[in-house]
């Protein structure tokens, strides 16, 4: 006999209070710009709270408390080696997410330097002088 399982959640359409509070607490955890950072340097390679401090340029302490925040998101995972905590990411797919952000980020620039254009003069002409 089958269990049923609960159903995948495929989008936000529907969802109850309770679920979108959780959906903004997801995207409130990327809403920082070092947490940012730290995504995209464990997207590289996974690394320890000292790499991620130092390539950040903020101190370990700074740097494990926005690990915990993406910890709890299940963002990022930590595997305890020895005596450092080393960090990999745990949920590709936030890359997808960001990359989707980013081109709509573009997209919005570009549409916008386009309706500056129409407005920008071309440069006078200049004349050149002919000496007889």
């Amino acid at each position: 006999m089958a269990t049923e399982q609960p159903q995948a959640c495929t989008d936000m359409e529907g969802l109850p209070d309770e679920a979108l509070a959780q959906v903004a607490s997801y995207f409130q955890a990327l809403s920082e710009p070092t947490r940012l950072q730290i995504l995209n340097l464990l997207r590289q390679s996974e690394r320890s709270v000292g790499e991620l401090a130092q390539l950040c340029g903020y101190s370990s302490a700074n740097i494990s408390r926005h690990l915990a925040l993406l910890t709890q998101h299940g963002l990022v995972a930590r595997e305890s080696r020895g005596n450092s905590a080393i960090y990999t990411i745990a949920d590709p797919s936030v890359y997808a997410l960001c990359d989707l952000v980013c081109g709509n980020i573009a997209r919005q620039f570009e549409r916008l330097a386009a309706d500056r254009a129409v407005f920008a003069r071309p440069a006078p002409r200049t004349r050149r002088s002919t000496a007889a």
